[in-house]
């Protein structure tokens, strides 16, 4: 089993207490451990890749993605008998949207979403994009302060922040929000998880943007296609678990 902490009071506490103790070796090596916060958890699994089952401890602020902390002294004994059980927690696949943009050098990045892609204007003017689903033009020139794609795990994130609205994680779809639009006034779109999408940055010199991965740069870029795909991450809830309270209780009614 593999432990990825967050750089704080709480995550290394609780990793020094995962140390501490005598585990197995058969220990459920599939399962990544993530002490921290959602950011905690993306990082994660950037760094690991998606090999591995990811299962979060809630040691940040929101925590959406992670399981929340029960009582300080027990919690520790009680995510290892779950582990140990296997049938402590349940495993959900979670699609990534897939992402491929071209810098102004003309280069090829490309990448994949837990939560969002998003194109931000990099200096202070607004930026300008041409945007295109299913081949289809939604808006020929929208000036705005960028575009956010999201999976639905992601929705309740910067997407939710920027107006859009905040989907239940186990819907399959992909979430189109503008960011400070001024014309037009883009309308958050949901749209199917297969949709391809199609950015241009308009006057890229002029007006640079940049992409960002769950809150990692590429870099400025000129284009950026963004599609959902069925390559899974999978994390890991421990029992009782429940989506629907943990979305409206935390993002909703927050």
């Amino acid at each position: 089993m593999i432990r990825f902490a967050a750089e704080n009071a709480r995550g290394f506490a609780l990793d020094e207490a995962f140390a501490r103790l005598k585990l197995p070796a058969s220990l459920a090596p599939e399962i990544c451990l993530v002490l921290g916060g959602d950011g905690t958890m993306l990082r994660a699994i950037h760094h690991h890749g998606p090999q591995h089952s990811y299962l979060g401890i809630n040691c940040g602020y929101l925590g959406f993605l992670m399981n929340d902390m029960v009582g300080e002294p027990d919690h520790v004994a009680r995510v290892v008998a779950s582990i140990l059980e296997a049938e402590g927690y349940v495993a959900h696949g979670f699609p990534r949207l897939q992402v491929r943009a071209i810098t102004p050098d003309g280069d090829e990045i490309e990448g994949a979403a837990v939560n969002d892609v998003y194109v931000e204007r990099q200096s202070g003017q607004t930026c300008h994009l041409r945007v295109t689903v299913d081949g289809v033009e939604a808006v020929g020139r929208m000036v705005c302060d960028g575009l956010i794609a999201a999976t639905p795990l992601g929705s309740t994130a910067y997407s939710f922040s920027a107006g859009g609205p905040a989907a239940h994680p186990l819907v399959r779809a992909t979430q189109l929000t503008a960011i400070c639009p001024h014309t037009p006034r883009l309308a958050p779109l949901v749209l199917p998880h297969t949709s391809p999408i199609h950015i241009e940055v308009l006057e890229p010199k002029l007006r640079p943007a940049r992409c960002v991965i769950d809150g990692e740069p590429l870099g400025n870029v000129e284009q950026v296609d963004v599609r959902g795909s069925d390559l899974m991450v999978r994390l890991c809830f421990l029992d009782g678990h429940d989506f629907t309270r943990t979305m409206f209780e935390k993002i909703v009614r927050a």
